[in-house]
C-alpha cells in the first residue's frame, strides 16, 4: 500500500469517527449537552489546552455520558491513537490537562446532581462499567488510561461546579498505558535526511528553502509541530540562537538550536519567505504555498516524505524527529532535567522514556562490538 494511500485511509477514519462523535453528541439530553458545551470552553478557554486534546477530552466524556444515558454507540468514539502525541495525546504521557479544577458556581447550573438528563447517577459504578465495555470491545490498554485519566478530569471539574455531589474519579483506577519505545534515526540517518534537505534548497526554491528549514528546526529543538507551526517570526532570535516557544497550556519557554538550523533559517528568512507572503501571512515564520500560516499536515508531509527518501529510515512524522532529538541528546550526554525542559515536559517520568532508547541502544552495541559480549 503506497503511503499516500495509508495516509487517505487514516484521515477517512478519523473523519468518520469525528462525524460518529458528532451524532452522539446530538443526541445527548439537553441538560447533559450543555455540561459537554461548558466543560468544552473550559478546556479551551481557561486551561489553554490544544485543539486536539480538548477534542480528545471532550470524546471521551460524550462517550461516557452516552454510557450513562443508555445511548447506543457510546463505546465507538473518541480521538484515534496517533504516532504520539504531535497531537499532544496522552499515549506519550504528555496531554494530562490536570485535575480540571476550577472555582466554579453552584449547585443551580444545568445538569446538577439529581437533575434529569445531567449527571444524576455517574457514580464509581458507572465510571467502571463504561470502561469494562471498552475494554470488551477491544480498546487498547493505552486508549483506557486516556479515557480513565478524561473521566478523573472530568468529575473533578463537575464535583467543583456543583453538578457532582462527590467525585466518583478519585476512586476510578486504569490500567497502565504501555509506554512503547518509540522509533527514531540513527544519527548517521538524521544527518542524511538534513543532507538531502539541503541539497534540495540550493536551487533556492521558496518551498525547498522551507522544508530545510523546518526540518533543521524540528530536529535542533525537538519542537511539537503545533508548538513550531505558531512560532512567529520575532520568536526566533537568530544572533543567539534561541526560539520562543508556546507549549501545552501556553506555557512559554526558550530553546536553543546550532548552526545549521540558523543557516536554513536564515535562507530562508532572505531568499523564501517574501515570495510566499501575502496579506494572510501575519507573522507567521513558516508558511503555507498559498502564504497563509502553515499547517500541521504540511508539516507532517513535509517530514515523512524526507525521511522515506533515506533508505533504511523508519517512516514517521514530526514527532519521530521530536523522539529521535531527545535521543542524541541522551546520546551525547545531555542529563534527563536538561532535555526535559527543552522538550516542555510537564513531568520527568515522561522523559525517562527516552533513557530506555538509549539503553536498548548500548545493549545492542555492546553485543555486536564486545569480543566478550556472546
Amino acid at each position: 500500500m503506497s503511503s499516500s494511500t495509508a495516509r487517505g485511509r487514516r484521515s477517512a477514519g478519523t473523519a468518520g469517527r469525528r462525524a460518529d462523535l458528532r451524532r452522539l453528541r446530538q443526541r445527548l439530553p439537553v441538560r447533559a449537552a450543555t455540561v459537554v458545551d461548558d466543560y468544552e470552553r473550559h478546556l479551551a478557554s481557561e486551561r489553554g489546552l490544544s485543539e486536539h486534546t480538548v477534542r480528545a477530552y471532550v470524546g471521551d466524556v460524550v462517550s461516557m455520558l452516552a454510557f450513562l444515558h443508555g445511548l447506543d454507540g457510546a463505546g465507538e468514539t473518541g480521538e484515534a491513537e496517533s504516532d504520539g502525541a504531535d497531537s499532544g495525546g496522552t499515549n506519550s504521557g504528555e496531554a494530562d490537562p490536570g485535575d480540571g479544577r476550577s472555582a466554579g458556581a453552584g449547585s443551580g447550573e444545568p445538569g446538577g446532581p439529581g437533575e434529569p438528563g445531567g449527571l444524576g447517577g455517574l457514580d464509581i459504578g458507572v465510571l467502571r462499567a463504561w470502561l469494562a465495555q471498552q475494554r470488551g470491545e477491544g480498546h487498547s490498554r493505552t486508549t483506557l488510561a486516556r479515557r480513565a485519566a478524561s473521566a478523573r478530569t472530568f468529575t473533578a471539574w463537575a464535583a467543583d461546579r456543583g453538578l457532582l455531589a462527590v467525585d466518583p474519579g478519585l476512586r476510578l483506577a486504569a490500567p497502565k498505558a504501555h509506554r512503547r519505545l518509540p522509533g527514531v534515526l540513527r544519527q548517521e540517518q538524521a544527518s542524511d535526511v538534513m543532507g538531502a534537505s539541503a541539497t534540495g534548497a540550493q536551487q533556492e526554491d521558496p518551498v525547498a528553502l522551507r522544508d530545510y528549514a523546518l526540518l533543521e528546526m524540528l530536529y535542533a529543538t525537538g519542537m511539537r509541530v503545533a508548538e513550531l507551526c505558531a512560532v512567529d517570526v520575532d520568536d526566533a532570535d537568530l544572533d543567539s540562537r534561541l526560539v520562543r516557544v508556546f507549549g501545552k497550556g501556553s506555557k512559554e519557554r526558550m530553546v536553543p538550536f546550532g548552526l545549521p538550523a540558523e543557516r536554513a533559517l536564515r535562507s530562508w528568512l532572505d531568499a523564501g519567505r517574501g515570495a510566499l507572503v501575502t496579506a494572510s501571512s501575519g507573522a507567521a515564520l513558516f508558511l503555507g504555498a498559498r502564504g497563509g500560516r502553515i499547517d500541521q499536515r504540511t508539516v507532517r508531509r513535509v517530514v515523512h516524505d524526507a525521511v522515506e527518501s533515506v533508505p533504511g529510515a523508519a517512516g514517521m512524522g514530526p514527532h519521530g524527529l521530536r523522539h529521535t532529538a531527545a535521543t542524541h541528546l541522551l546520546e551525547g550526554g545531555a542529563d534527563l532535567r536538561s532535555v526535559q525542559e527543552l522538550l516542555g515536559h510537564a513531568t520527568l517520568s515522561t522523559t525517562q522514556l527516552y533513557t530506555h532508547v538509549t539503553v536498548e541502544r548500548l545493549k545492542a552495541i555492546h553485543d555486536r562490538t564486545h569480543p566478550r559480549a556472546q
